[in-house]
């Protein structure tokens, strides 16, 4: 069914609705097939139950598929009669709450919420051989004395290469540059069970005096390498073990990781970084 014919559809059930005294609900088309309902202002919900179950009845009509409803936080005593029509809850944000219900009788192929949680770790060294190492004041390695890498969680928005780098000034202090990413890992059942993401990045140090931050780290300092190495739970987690092979890997041999290129979507302007060995593709095209 073309946009024309369900923009022309939708008027027409609005005028229906208002003169049986329902009101209409606020919607939008999406490019699946299917309806948003994004509600901003008060309804009694008991009018709003009635407006959702005359929508839902015409939108089986007219072949939608997927019905979403956004209700912000601040509308959530109409939650109760959403989910009495058999919405579920598909996602919800500071100040929003997303639910879905699919209208033919089939499997639904509504898109699962966000999987992945994207984290970054910093390897960065001095030119005395020397790494950047915190202790963490909260966590599993809390109190222990062990010295590790700054890591941190990219923000909602974030580029890794810029998330890496403030997560290193946040913790320490340390103004540093983004070179590339060495290595990444995915694992599952993490942060609220999603899957986690974790990018290993070099980065290069522009200044060298700490500060650390008082409120998560007990202790910062450029350590040397091979004393930050004897460390007994670098020896046993083989997460920090490789992430040290591959930076000394970087800054010792020939391993390349991957920097970011700007592209452009083909669809939109909007512009993405896309992560690649560059070296060993300019040498292929040379």
């Amino acid at each position: 069914m073309s946009s024309s014919i369900i923009s022309t559809v939708a008027t027409e059930l609005s005028v229906a609705e208002k003169s049986r005294g329902i009101e209409p609900l606020p919607f939008i088309n999406d490019k699946h097939g299917g309806v948003i309902i994004e509600m901003t202002t008060p309804m009694d919900p008991g009018a709003f139950s009635a407006s959702l179950k005359a929508a839902l009845v015409k939108w089986r009509e007219q072949g939608i598929r997927g019905v979403w409803i956004k209700l912000p936080i601040t509308l959530s005593n109409l939650i109760p009669p959403v989910v009495e029509e058999g919405f579920w809850y598909h996602h919800a944000e500071e100040t929003y709450l997303m639910l879905a219900y699919w209208l033919p009788n089939t499997t639904h192929t509504l898109p699962v919420n966000a999987t992945h949680r994207v984290s970054v770790g910093a390897f960065i060294m001095n030119d005395k051989r020397e790494v950047l190492a915190v202790q963490e004041k909260s966590g599993v390695l809390r109190g222990l004395g062990v010295w590790k890498f700054p890591t941190g969680v990219v923000e909602p928005g974030e580029d890794i290469n810029v998330g890496a780098v403030r997560e290193v000034k946040e913790e320490t202090g340390i103004d540093a540059e983004f070179v590339e990413v060495l290595a990444f890992r995915q694992s599952h059942k993490s942060f609220f069970d999603k899957s986690d993401l974790f990018f290993v990045c070099l980065l290069r140090p522009l200044s060298y005096d700490i500060t650390k931050q008082d409120s998560e780290i007990e202790a910062c300092q450029w350590m040397p390498v091979e004393e930050f190495a004897a460390q007994p739970f670098v020896q046993k987690h083989e997460l920090v073990k490789y992430i040290l092979e591959v930076g000394l890997a970087k800054v010792d041999k020939e391993y390349a990781g991957f920097s970011p290129i700007s592209i452009k979507s083909a669809f939109t302007d909007k512009l993405s970084l896309f992560y690649m060995n560059r070296r060993d593709l300019d040498r292929a095209s040379g």
